[in-house]
């Protein structure tokens, strides 16, 4: 009877620590909200000027927080696209190429609807 409470009771403690685990705490953390001035404007003035930043930029302006949300989907497409495409920005590697996380960024931004 002994062994049987025994074991009863290693059980339930294993079945207790494996649900208290500390990683599975993290899930409910509530999701980062990114903004537009905060994350997106930075990565924009870092790898699209001058060409998209007026006064000097004669490409589709990339300035305001209107602009890159009516053009999002073409921005992260075009980054996305292989270095020898015609279309690749940013464009004849005259600024460093975005990396995974920072398009990762442009796409959350836009699951999240652009949150200004």
């Amino acid at each position: 009877m002994r062994k049987f409470f025994f074991l009863l009771t290693v059980i339930s403690l294993a079945i207790f620590l494996q649900n208290c685990n500390s990683a599975k705490t993290s899930q409910f953390k509530a999701p980062i909200t990114l903004k537009y001035n905060k994350d997106i404007a930075p990565i924009l003035q870092t790898s699209c000027t001058p060409c998209h930043f007026p006064p000097d930029g004669r490409k589709e302006a990339l300035n305001s927080y209107a602009s890159v949300k009516e053009n999002i989907a073409d921005v992260i497409k075009r980054v996305k696209l292989a270095k020898e495409n015609p279309k690749f920005m940013p464009f004849r590697s005259k600024k460093p190429v975005l990396n995974d996380s920072l398009i990762a960024v442009l796409e959350t931004w836009q699951k999240q609807n652009m949150p200004e």
